[in-house]
């Protein structure tokens, strides 16, 4: 039976949202791993609850995540509080020139109490090449920390 990798991102101008299907990429790419991706707003409590590990993804606004990846942390928290100890989680952040937004969802992650995998990763407007294989190297990663 596969293990799953939940995505999760927002994306307005598209660029992360590009990104979460790399990173799926990178997931389904080791052999016993599959992806399962879904915006913040999409994804809920039982989405996080059923997945083996997950990966977050979002745009820097203002220094800050996006809004709608913080709704899904404050809509999953209590209802998972003590059921995602320990679950592995990757990140990466799309910006313009930025990409302090990886601070607030690192210190997110840490009050879960997720077990970050690989450094977050910044990218920088639409992924490039080496954006991208980046992004698939982090997917693969989180990928084989699950199995």
């Amino acid at each position: 039976m596969a293990r799953t990798v939940l995505v999760v991102y927002h994306s307005m101008g598209g660029n992360t949202a590009a990104a979460a299907e790399i990173v799926a990429e990178g997931i389904r790419s080791v052999a016993g791993a599959d992806a399962v991706v879904k915006s913040a707003a999409e994804a809920g409590p039982s989405d996080l609850l059923a997945c083996d590990g997950v990966c977050f993804g979002s745009p820097d606004y203002f220094s800050y995540m996006a809004g709608m990846l913080k709704d899904f942390f404050d809509r999953t928290f209590y209802p998972t509080q003590g059921q995602v100890d320990d679950k592995p989680c990757a990140i990466f952040i799309t910006h313009g020139g930025g990409g302090s937004a990886s601070t607030s969802v690192e210190k997110i992650c840490r009050s879960f109490r997720f077990k970050q995998v690989g450094q977050t990763l910044l990218v920088r407007g639409k992924p490039d090449d080496a954006a991208r294989t980046k992004l698939r190297d982090l997917g693969a990663l989180l990928a084989k920390t699950v199995l």
